[in-house]
């Protein structure tokens, strides 16, 4: 199982462009169309060049987070959970 720490909390307008194909590639996944002003969390999978795109808007809770992850075979460490939680609206 590999761990997420957070890389960041970006406005879409304001994702580095290295995590832009990221983005992208989950927009696409889940058939939406992303707006400049979404909120998206970056993740780093450690030991990996991965990287993995919360849409914050799509969550409910930090369950549904941790869902997702464990399904991905990752798992979040504390304090990314912590910083997380306080963006869901």
């Amino acid at each position: 199982m590999f761990i997420a720490t957070l890389g960041g909390i970006f406005k879409f307008k304001d994702i580095p462009e290295e995590y832009g194909p990221y983005v992208q590639f989950k927009a696409t996944i889940e058939k939406r169309e992303v707006k400049d002003d979404d909120e998206i969390a970056i993740l780093d999978i450690t030991g990996t060049e991965s990287h993995h795109v919360l849409f914050l808007d799509s969550y409910d809770n930090i369950e549904q987070i941790k869902t997702e992850l464990e399904d991905a075979d990752a798992k979040v460490n504390h304090t990314t959970l912590k910083i997380i939680e306080g963006h869901l609206s």
